[in-house]
C-alpha cells in the first residue's frame, strides 16, 4: 500500500464518499426473507385433505338434516386450522431473525475523526474502530489485529476465540472478546457471509413429519372406507325400499357416522399434552408434530460443549516439580480445596498466582445465584484456581504480551517479574530446567481429555519484545483443565443405545478433545472413528457408509458439512435429530427431522430454526423428550385401536341389517351412532392419548410400521371389534325374542326401543372395557391394572353418566330412539365387559406364545 493510500485509509472515508456508496450499494442489512401471505397460509390450513373431508362431512350432515353435527364438524376444522396456522407462522422466522445479529450502532473513522453511525449506514471502505465487547457490523479486513480475539462460534462452531492477524477477514455478527483494532469494511448487507448463511437457512425446507405422513394415510383409508360403505348402503336400501331420497339420506348418515370427527382433535390434544410434559422436563416443543417425530428418532447428532459437558472450564489437576495436586470444587465457585503433599500444595499456590496474573481482565462473578465467568472461560478457571489456593488478588500488570497463535504463549510483566502461560511445548522449550517427567505428565493429561497449560516465571523482564522477554524461564508446573461431562450424560447415552438410537458427536472443537470427551462419556464407538470435517469423503455414498454407525466423532465441522451430514443420514432412512446453538447451525436444524437448539446458551436464530429447544442444554433432556415422543406414538396407536374397535361395533348393526335384507330390524340408528362418537367415545380416546410412558418405552428401536399397521387392524377388526359387536347384536336379538318378536315381523315401538337401548348400552360398556384393554398391546388387563392414568378413570365416569343421560333424560331417549334396558338387557349389556377382556387376553396370550 502506498503512503498516500495508507494515509487516506487512516483518515477514513469522507462523508460524501460514504453517502455515495450507501446510495450505490444499499443499506447494511440482511435481505428480508420472502414471506408467504398470512391469509394464504391460513387458507391452506383449511383445505388440506383432512380438512376437505371434514368439510364434506359437515355438508353431508347438513343435507341429512343434522345441522348440530354440521356445526360441530365446522368448528373442529376452524379450530384445528387456526392452531396449525399459528404454529407454522411462528416456525418460519429463522432466516429473518438473522438480521437481529447485526448491532444498531458502530464506530467508524470518517473525515479523520471517530464517528458513531447506524450499522445500516456502513459502506465498503469504512474504517471500523473495534474494542472488546463490540459486535462486528460487517465483513472487514483487519488492519491491526495482533492483540485482537474474536468469538466466531456462532459462524464456525469453534468454542475458542480466534486471534486473527493483520490482513485476515473478520465477519459480521461475530464478537470482539479481547483487545482493540481497526478494520476496513469489505462486504455489507447481502454480500456478507452472514447473508449467505441466511440464504441457506431460508432455502432449507422443513421435511414433513412422519406423523403427518401417516395421519394422511389413515385419513385417506378411513375416507375410502366411509364412502364405500355409504355407497353400499345406499344401493342396499334402494333395493329394499325403492325410495331413492330416503335411501340417500340413510347412506349419507352412515357415511357421516363413519367419519372420524374426533381424530384430529384427539391427536392434537395428545401431542399438546406431551408437549406440556416435555416443557416440565425443560424441553420446549415449537411444533406439536415434532413430539411424535422425536419418538421416531433413529440417529442423534449432538454437539459437545454445553450439551454433553457443562460448558464450565475448571482446573482439576496441577503438577509441579514437587508433585501432583488434585483440585476439587464446583464450576467457577472459588470455594474448593487442593489435595496433595503440603510442599506441592504450596508450589501450586505460587503457580496459580503467576497464572492468574497472565489474565488480569478475567474473573468469576456471583450473579443470579450462581458463579459465572467474565472473560475467557479458561482464564477464569485459572483465577478460580488461585482463589482455591488462597492467593490474593494480583497487582496490575506493567507490560502485557497477549496470546499469539504463533508463539502460543501469553505473558504479563509486573513488579514481581514476568509471568508466562501457554502450550506446554511452547513454554517448556524456553525453560532453563525441565524435569524429565514433565513430558510424560503432559501426555498423560492430554490422553485423558484435559487441556494442558504450562506456567513459568522469570525474575525480571528487561524488554518489551515478547520473544526476547519470554526466555530463560523457570518452570512452575503444568495445569490440567477440563470441561466436565454432565453427571447424567453417560446414563442418557446408554439409554439411547438400549433404545436402538445411533449417536454421533458433531462439533467444531479439536478432534483430540472431542474424542477424549466422547470416550469418557461412553459415546465413542468400538470402531473409534474420529474424523475432521475437512477430511469427510466428497462422495455422499462414502460419507453415509462412514457415518451410519454408532459412536462416530466428527470435529471441526463447517455449517455446510453439518447440513450435508443431516441430509446424507436422512437419505439412508434415518430420522435425524441434530443439535446446535449458533447461527451456523440454522440450516442443519431446519433440514433435520428434529432440530434441537440450546435454550440457555444458543442464539435466537438456532431457537427459531429448531423444533425443540432445550431450556437447560442437557443431552439427557433430549433422551427424556424422545421417551415422551415414543409414548405419544404409542398413545396415538392406542386411541386409533380404540376408535376402530368401536366403529366395528357401531357399523355391525347396519351390516347385519343389510345381510338379512331387512328381516332383522336395525339395532341402532344414525343419531345413536353420532351420540356414541361424540358423547361417549371421545373422552376415553383423549385419556388414552395421555397414557404415561412405561419402563418398556425405551427398550428396542422405534417402531417403523406406522400408526395403522397390521397389528392395529387385526386387534380392532379381528379381536376387539367383533367381541364388542357380537355381544351388542346378541343382546339385541335376545331382548327381541324375549319380548315375543318373531323373525321377519315388525316389532312394537316399545320393544324395539328397549332392544335398541340394550344394544346402545352394550356398545358403551364395550367401549369402557375396550379403553382399558387398549392401554397395552402386549399385557392383559390384569397386569396393566386400572391405575396409572387418572384421566381415563374420569373419562369412564363421564361415559357412564352420558349413557344414563341418553337413556333417561328427556328428550334424548325419544330423539335417539332407545330406552332403558330391562333387567335381562342390562345383564346382556354388562356381558360386553368380560367378553372384550377375554378376547383381548386370549389374543395377547397367543401372541406371547408365538
Amino acid at each position: 500500500m502506498s503512503p498516500r493510500t495508507a494515509a487516506a485509509e487512516a483518515a477514513g472515508l469522507t462523508a460524501a464518499e460514504a453517502a455515495a456508496r450507501l446510495r450505490a450499494d444499499g443499506p447494511n442489512t440482511l435481505p428480508a426473507p420472502r414471506r408467504e401471505n398470512p391469509i394464504l397460509l391460513l387458507a391452506r390450513q383449511m383445505v388440506h385433505f383432512f380438512a376437505i373431508m371434514l368439510w364434506a362431512a359437515a355438508g353431508l350432515a347438513l343435507i341429512a338434516g343434522l345441522p348440530p353435527l354440521a356445526i360441530a364438524i365446522a368448528v373442529v376444522v376452524l379450530l384445528n386450522g387456526a392452531f396449525s396456522f399459528a404454529q407454522e407462522y411462528r416456525a418460519d422466522r429463522a432466516a429473518e431473525r438473522l438480521r437481529d445479529l447485526l448491532p444498531v450502532r458502530a464506530i467508524v473513522r470518517r473525515d479523520g475523526h471517530p464517528l458513531e453511525v447506524a450499522a445500516a449506514d456502513l459502506v465498503v471502505g469504512d474504517v471500523l474502530l473495534l474494542e472488546a465487547g463490540d459486535r462486528v457490523c460487517a465483513d472487514a479486513e483487519l488492519r491491526a489485529g495482533g492483540r485482537l480475539a474474536v468469538d466466531e462460534s456462532m459462524l464456525t462452531g469453534e468454542s475458542e476465540p480466534v486471534r486473527p492477524e493483520a490482513g485476515a477477514t473478520i465477519y459480521g455478527g461475530t464478537y470482539v472478546v479481547e483487545g482493540h483494532a481497526t478494520a476496513v469494511v469489505t462486504a455489507t448487507g447481502a454480500r456478507s457471509r452472514l447473508a449467505g448463511i441466511a440464504a441457506v437457512t431460508a432455502a432449507a425446507k422443513r421435511p414433513r413429519s412422519p406423523l403427518t405422513i401417516q395421519l394422511n394415510r389413515v385419513v385417506k383409508l378411513v375416507a375410502v372406507i366411509a364412502v364405500a360403505v355409504g355407497v353400499a348402503f345406499f344401493l342396499i336400501s334402494l333395493a329394499l325400499s325403492g325410495a331413492g331420497g330416503q335411501s340417500a339420506l340413510f347412506a349419507i348418515g352412515v357415511t357421516v357416522a363413519l367419519v372420524p370427527e374426533g381424530l384430529l382433535p384427539t391427536v392434537t390434544l395428545s401431542l399438546a399434552r406431551a408437549a406440556q410434559r416435555m416443557a416440565g422436563r425443560k424441553a420446549l416443543v415449537r411444533h406439536l408434530e415434532s413430539v411424535e417425530t422425536l419418538g421416531a428418532t433413529t440417529f442423534i447428532c449432538t454437539d459437545k460443549t454445553g450439551t454433553l459437558t457443562r460448558n464450565e472450564m475448571s482446573v482439576v489437576e496441577v503438577w509441579t516439580p514437587h508433585g501432583l495436586v488434585s483440585v476439587r470444587g464446583q464450576g467457577y465457585d472459588p470455594g474448593g480445596e487442593l489435595a496433595g503433599d503440603p510442599t506441592a500444595v504450596r508450589a501450586v499456590a505460587e503457580l496459580a498466582d503467576s497464572a492468574a496474573r497472565c489474565s488480569p481482565d478475567s474473573r468469576a462473578v456471583h450473579k443470579n445465584g450462581r458463579w459465572q465467568p467474565v472473560g475467557d472461560p479458561m482464564e477464569v478457571a485459572l483465577h478460580v484456581l488461585a482463589a482455591r489456593a488462597g492467593v490474593a488478588k494480583p497487582p496490575a500488570p506493567v507490560v502485557r504480551h497477549p496470546f499469539d497463535p504463533h508463539r502460543r504463549r501469553s505473558s504479563v510483566g509486573d513488579a514481581d517479574g514476568l509471568h508466562v502461560t501457554g502450550a506446554p511445548d511452547s513454554v517448556l522449550s524456553r525453560c532453563t530446567t525441565v524435569p524429565p517427567e514433565a513430558a510424560s505428565i503432559v501426555e498423560s493429561m492430554s490422553g485423558r481429555g484435559l487441556r494442558v497449560l504450562a506456567v513459568a516465571h522469570r525474575a525480571s523482564s528487561t524488554t518489551d519484545d515478547p520473544d526476547e522477554a519470554e526466555r530463560d524461564l523457570a518452570l512452575l508446573g503444568l495445569v490440567g483443565l477440563e470441561d466436565p461431562p454432565r453427571p447424567d450424560v453417560t446414563e442418557a447415552i446408554a439409554s439411547c443405545r438400549t433404545a436402538g438410537i445411533r449417536l454421533a458427536m458433531v462439533t467444531g472443537d479439536h478432534p483430540g478433545t472431542a474424542a477424549a470427551i466422547a470416550a469418557e462419556v461412553g459415546l465413542l464407538g468400538q470402531d473409534r472413528v474420529v474424523v475432521a470435517g475437512k477430511d469427510l469423503p466428497a462422495d455422499d455414498r462414502e460419507l453415509g457408509e462412514l457415518l451410519d454407525r454408532d459412536g462416530v466423532v466428527v470435529a471441526r465441522v463447517a455449517p455446510e458439512e453439518k447440513l450435508r451430514i443431516a441430509r446424507v443420514l436422512q437419505e439412508r432412512g434415518h430420522v435425524v435429530a441434530m443439535t446446535g446453538d449458533g447461527v451456523n447451525d440454522g440450516p442443519a436444524l431446519r433440514t433435520a427431522d428434529i432440530g434441537v437448539a440450546m435454550g440457555a446458551s444458543g442464539t435466537d436464530v438456532a431457537r427459531e430454526a429448531a423444533d425443540l429447544v432445550l431450556l437447560d442444554d442437557h443431552f439427557g433432556t433430549i433422551v427424556g423428550a424422545v421417551e415422551l415422543g415414543r409414548a405419544t406414538f404409542a398413545n396415538i396407536r392406542r386411541f386409533l385401536t380404540y376408535h376402530l374397535t368401536d366403529n366395528v361395533a357401531e357399523l355391525a348393526p347396519f351390516v347385519v341389517w343389510a345381510l338379512f335384507g331387512g328381516w332383522l330390524p336395525l339395532a341402532i340408528g344414525v343419531l345413536q351412532v353420532l351420540a356414541l362418537d361424540i358423547g361417549t367415545d371421545l373422552l376415553p380416546a383423549l385419556a388414552l392419548g395421555a397414557e404415561p410412558p412405561n419402563p418398556r418405552t425405551m427398550r428396542g428401536p422405534a417402531r417403523t410400521g406406522g400408526l395403522l399397521d397390521g397389528r392395529v387392524l387385526r386387534r380392532a377388526f379381528g379381536v376387539l371389534g367383533p367381541a364388542e359387536a357380537g355381544v351388542a347384536m346378541g343382546a339385541f336379538v335376545v331382548v327381541l325374542f324375549a319380548g315375543g318378536w318373531t323373525w321377519g315381523a315388525t316389532p312394537g315401538a316399545a320393544l324395539l326401543a328397549t332392544a335398541s337401548g340394550t344394544t346402545f348400552s352394550a356398545i358403551v360398556l364395550g367401549q369402557l372395557a375396550n379403553a382399558f384393554a387398549c392401554r397395552s398391546e402386549s399385557r392383559w388387563i390384569g397386569r396393566v391394572g386400572f391405575r396409572g392414568n387418572s384421566l381415563l378413570l374420569y373419562a369412564i365416569g363421564f361415559e357412564i353418566a352420558m349413557l344414563a343421560a341418553f337413556l333417561m333424560v328427556p328428550p334424548l331417549p325419544g330423539l335417539l330412539g332407545g330406552s332403558v334396558p330391562s333387567w335381562l338387557g342390562w345383564l346382556l349389556a354388562l356381558a360386553a365387559i368380560p367378553a372384550v377382556w377375554a378376547a383381548d387376553s386370549a389374543q395377547k396370550a397367543w401372541r406371547a406364545r408365538r
